[in-house]
């Protein structure tokens, strides 16, 4: 096992579905929403939602993927072959025997995820599961700043309504309205096409009460101090960041794509 290695984050909702994953050593995932790089991953880990009770919004268990192969619902699970779903393509994720972590990788505010590419160097030493993301040095270098300075934060939250779906980078939350904190890679953002769509989710975010902060690379690379004192002045001028029930636990959240995993499974 080496450090950049690739686990795959995914969700387990049901007792049943875990229960095949003990026994029958093999976790499903349907063909069109499954993450770009799946073929890439060694491991898999599950983190469990509300129905575990003492282990829910927590990740216990991983384990080492053994292959990978693309079959009908109705053959991994022939007693339900009237679901409605059950000639649709599901990746069928060959699986060794799970392990169970010393101290499972939890979610303070409950979030629903399906799936979280990471590496097992990220995965080894997250302590809670915004530790485990892995979009960009950017965000990692704000993240490590946010948890020195005692900054609560959400990273990759989901905003939708309509046709509108957004990934913020990260969501502050404040007693009179939230923040949403971006990393602008300097070359990535400057396209002309990013411009536009960049303003229209700005524009989006802020209509519905968020503040948008934008940082570029060399703010966070070199003015990190300016960074932090505008989110702090940001949130004072919010009334001051809140710890909240944010909802998450109703949502699910893969690279800005709302998936409708949970009637699938």
């Amino acid at each position: 096992m080496r450090e950049d290695d690739l686990i795959l984050i995914a969700i387990m909702n049901n007792g049943r579905d875990l229960h095949l994953a003990k026994t029958e050593l093999w976790y499903r995932i349907p063909v069109k929403n499954a993450p770009k790089r799946l073929k890439e991953m060694r491991y898999i880990a599950f983190y469990l939602t509300k129905p575990f009770k003492d282990q829910k919004w927590s990740i216990p268990y991983w384990s080492e993927i053994k292959g990978i192969k693309i079959v009908k619902r109705s053959e991994l699970l022939p007693k339900e072959a009237d679901h409605p779903k059950a000639n649709e393509e599901y990746y069928k994720i060959e699986i060794g025997e799970l392990k169970q972590l010393s101290n499972p990788i939890t979610s303070k505010k409950g979030r629903r995820t399906a799936f979280i590419p990471t590496t097992i160097k990220k995965f080894r030493s997250a302590k809670e599961i915004n530790d485990l993301f892995d979009e960009s040095p950017l965000e990692d270098k704000l993240w490590d700043e946010f948890k020195k300075k005692g900054i609560d934060a959400e990273r990759q939250y989901y905003v939708a309504e309509g046709k509108n779906h957004y990934i913020l980078d990260f969501a502050v939350f404040c007693k009179e309205g939230s923040i949403d904190t971006e990393c602008d890679g300097d070359s990535w953002h400057s396209q002309p096409d990013r411009i536009v769509s960049d303003n229209e989710r700005d524009n989006f975010l802020t209509s519905k009460g968020w503040s948008v902060l934008r940082f570029s690379s060399k703010q966070i690379n070199e003015e990190m101090p300016y960074c932090i004192d505008t989110i702090k002045h940001t949130a004072i001028k919010l009334g001051g960041p809140v710890i909240m029930d944010t909802g998450l636990e109703d949502q699910t959240i893969w690279s800005g794509i709302q998936l409708d995993l949970f009637d699938d499974f």
